[in-house]
């Protein structure tokens, strides 16, 4: 969808501004189509409208940051806060978060095109608190919504798309199991519309009518533990429930009470009593959990250790029946503090930023909630302290620590106009920030919904394992019943063996360790991920990054610095200075580095530029403008070569420019060369050390992608270590070169800025971006994402990941093995109840503990 951005500014003619409109582009992006636009009148300036550039996607925001002060150019919002929806606008109301805006602009542009729509009584976007209203009694305009808003560049987010969701955090969940006994429980009540429970992230949501208390309790009926999700940070100290422990303690002292008494002759009533007393108050909450499961047709652990212990004790083997209640109810309590520590790996996340702000009200400062602070708004942070919101800063200068949001180690300068994160620490002076983010729209905010996301998605070998365990439990089950009943019926031994040897059947049968060996291993991993600034948005991500053979790299702004220089200037026809003035009036409006770079140059050197009309972008080849009624061209040879311009005369000194890695902008007319331009770039050392890392940790090929000539690309092969390039490429050519390697049977990722690569991005099995703190589309369209604006992280990512693989394959052949041993003992005698139980929460245990591991994992 093409779209329309002005070269002047929409509302504004030159003479109500104080100087000439220039847009500002924020993204520089190769897939511009030149067009010039036909004359139009605008509602509130009567003025015809300058050329404009057309986009072919909706990947770029134009920003013409108006200077006068019209009602309708202003840069801060405009005051509607009374506008209502009129009489005449029926239907039904909706309220949106709009996701991107960067001015009132923005939310002008999509008020116009959602009015626009069709079926629409009214609709209003107030930029500061991000959010739209529309009335419409059209299901089907309401449906189109967000597809719309997407292609103009934003995203849409339903406010309350369900009235009666909520999220609750839940305890004492052991394997997904648990997580489907609850979901199975609630589905059950008639106030319970719908709910979904994740083990991996611990969380509940459910769409209900009736109190939140209600739910607490039903929840709490089936054995766990719900606490509702408050959307407001408090700082409020969390009490541990050491129930379950005590509870442990008492189970165990009274088991060992009991033991102890056998040998002191003790009465055996007494002993007895002993042992149920320990199997009630260590069985009672697996009992409970097991009565719900079965009502809920649920076949999990409690039910298979509830039907062990009432077996044993029906035979009784009451110390048999004890010794497995206190052995898994000890093995419950270990494992569910264990997977809290890794839950919490994110969860600690939201604590970085502070819950509330010092924000700038006439002459003085109060304190408020972030929930409160809106865009726009002036906020101060003192030396010491972090940053409550992403900000622009306005006044002073300061050093950051901004480690916990891109990893980096080392602090950043900033000064007055530069960008700062929430949960980024203010070491040295004092500032003050213009708010430009919601709390929820932070980039911590993000990184952390995000992460939960990524965590509830099911890897592949997740995946197959939960089928495999849905298919192996009942069938050990039923062979549990078979071995109760068959052999004794057939007079091979005697019923009480056979039952017995069935109740360890019923143990064995438990899959815990198995369904729980790679999702704790993934929700660890991504953790640690994002602990040092790297996004991995799910764990089949984790696990293709962790067999990938090959890395692609764009060479500008990812090997490079992205910001070149001008290094020569050669003059075919006129002076150096004319040619600099022609190439700055062509470039002016171009975002791209080269442009940016003679542009820059030229205004060091006080050249100014010419008049210029008929802009337009001629992709992947470079621009043209008419000046003085003539047009002129500014770009690479394929472009002179389609105009019939030879530049076989200056090939000599071409070549030579060219092979010292310099890049050539060549400036002329459809009739001859007036000149070119040289360019150079520089090597990021941050991408020497991590190409040099990447080698290291086992990744054979590296591959540079790149528009620029063979020998600029061969230069900067070699100064970074590349191991092979692609160069002379147009974007398009950047997805063919990915699939040439792909054919060569190589699993490849590709990294980029997430923007100007997103189709090759798209194309390798997977897509890595970079700067994801400055950029929400880096962060929406990779597989995993580098906080920072450096590969410094990914050689740490890419060992993470195999390193994940690994732990995830030794828990996967460790619970197999464990259950295919406990199998083989039970029937020579060999194996005991309560060894059975052990061998199941042990191997359990040890999982978890297995997969911890990775929290702590340092390249």
């Amino acid at each position: 969808m093409n779209e329309d951005i002005e070269k002047k500014d929409p509302c504004c003619s030159n003479d109500g501004c104080s100087s000439p409109k220039q847009p500002s582009f924020k993204k520089s992006l190769t897939l511009l189509n030149a067009t010039s636009a036909a004359a139009s009148q605008d509602d509130c300036c009567n003025e015809t409208k300058a050329p404009n550039f057309k986009k072919t996607l909706a990947l770029i925001n134009a920003d013409p940051s108006p200077t006068c002060e019209d009602e309708c150019c202003r840069d801060t919002d405009i005051d509607r806060s009374a506008e209502q929806p009129s009489e005449e606008a029926s239907g039904q109301m909706n309220e949106y978060m709009v996701h991107g805006m960067d001015c009132p602009a923005c939310a002008l542009t999509i008020e116009k095109t959602v009015r626009n729509m069709g079926g629409i009584s009214h609709v209003q976007v107030n930029y500061s608190t991000g959010k739209m209203q529309v009335v419409s009694n059209e299901e089907s305009t309401l449906d189109k919504l967000p597809e719309t808003i997407k292609k103009l560049g934003y995203t849409l987010e339903p406010i309350q798309q369900k009235e009666n969701a909520r999220i609750y955090n839940i305890e004492g969940m052991d394997c997904s199991s648990c997580a489907l006994t609850i979901e199975n429980h609630l589905k059950s009540l008639p106030s319970v519309k719908s709910v979904s429970v994740n083990f991996s992230t611990g969380r509940m949501t459910v769409e209900h009518d009736n109190p939140v208390e209600e739910v607490i309790k039903e929840v709490s009926k089936a054995g766990y533990k719900a606490s509702l999700v408050s959307n407001r940070r408090q700082n409020v100290e969390v009490k541990i429930d050491k129930s379950d422990t005590n509870l442990v303690v008492l189970s165990g002292a009274l088991l060992a009470f009991g033991f102890v008494g056998s040998y002191a002759n003790v009465s055996s009533t007494l002993i007895t009593l002993l042992y149920v007393l320990s199997i009630m108050i260590g069985g009672y909450k697996p009992a409970k959990s097991a009565f719900y499961a079965v009502k809920s047709r649920s076949l999990d652990m409690n039910v298979l250790m509830t039907a062990a212990v009432l077996g044993a004790a029906a035979i009784g083997q009451w110390l048999e029946g004890a010794t497995v209640v206190w052995l898994f109810a000890l093995g419950n309590v270990l494992q569910t503090k264990s997977i809290e520590k890794t839950r919490n790996s994110i969860r600690s996340l939201m604590d970085l930023a502070p819950s509330e702000a010092w924000v700038k009200s006439g002459g003085e400062w109060i304190k408020k909630p972030v929930e409160e602070v809106s865009v726009g708004e002036i906020i101060i942070v003192k030396p010491g302290e972090k940053i409550p919101l992403d900000g622009e800063i306005i006044v002073g200068e300061s050093s950051v620590n901004q480690a916990p949001i891109t990893g980096e180690s080392i602090p950043v300068d900033k000064q007055a106009g530069d960008k700062v994160y929430a949960g980024t620490l203010n070491e040295h002076g004092t500032l003050e920030i213009r708010v430009t983010k919601l709390v929820e729209d932070t980039a911590v905010a993000k990184i952390i919904r995000l992460v939960e996301e990524a965590q509830e998605q099911k890897a592949p070998t997740q995946a197959f394992v939960d089928k495999f365990a849905q298919i192996y439990t009942p069938i050990v089950f039923i062979g549990a019943l078979v071995v109760m009943v068959f052999p004794p019926l057939f007079d091979y031994g005697t019923w009480a063996d056979w039952f017995y040897k069935g109740l360890e059947l019923l143990v064995v049968a438990c899959p815990c360790a198995l369904v729980i060996s790679t999702p704790v291993a993934i929700v660890s991993a991504i953790g640690n991920a994002a602990k040092n600034g790297v996004l991995i948005k799910g764990g089949a991500f984790l696990e293709i990054a962790g067999a990938i053979q090959a890395i692609a790299f764009d060479k500008t702004g990812t090997l490079t610095e992205g910001r070149p220089t001008v290094t020569q200037i050669i003059p075919f026809e006129g002076t150096e200075a004319e040619i600099l003035s022609i190439a700055r009036t062509l470039e002016e409006y171009s975002t791209h580095p080269i442009a940016q770079a003679v542009v820059q140059h030229a205004i060091n050197q006080n050249v100014n530029a010419k008049i210029g009309s008929e802009f337009r972008n001629i992709v992947g080849k470079g621009v043209q403008a008419t000046i003085d009624h003539e047009v002129y061209y500014a770009g690479n040879t394929k472009l002179f070569e389609e105009l019939s311009v030879s530049v076989a005369p200056f090939q000599t000194q071409i070549m030579k420019l060219q092979e010292e890695g310099n890049t050539l902008v060549f400036v002329g007319t459809a009739n001859q060369l007036l000149g070119l331009i040289a360019v150079a770039d520089t090597i990021r050392e941050t991408s020497v050390h991590a190409l040099q890392g990447l080698k290291q940790v086992g990744v054979g090929e590296v591959v540079m992608l790149t528009g620029d000539n063979e020998g600029t690309a061969r230069k900067v092969a070699s100064q970074t270590g590349v191991t092979r390039y692609f160069a002379n490429l147009l974007p398009e050519d950047k997805v063919e070169a990915i699939k040439k390697v792909q054919a060569e049977g190589k699993a490849i990722a590709m990294v980029g800025d997430g923007i100007n690569d997103a189709p090759a991005l798209a194309t390798a099995d997977l897509g890595i971006a970079m700067g994801g703190a400055g950029t929400d589309t880096a962060m929406e369209t990779a597989d995993i994402v580098l906080m920072a604006d450096n590969l410094e992280k990914l050689p740490h990512t890419i060992q993470l990941s195999r390193k994940a693989l690994r732990i995830i394959k030794q828990n996967i052949w460790f619970s197999l093995i464990i259950k295919l041993v406990a199998l083989v003992l039970i029937f020579p005698d060999i194996l005991k109840l309560w060894l059975a139980v052990l061998s199941d929460t042990g191997a359990a245990l040890l999982v978890i503990l297995n997969s911890m591991r990775l929290l702590r994992f340092k390249r």
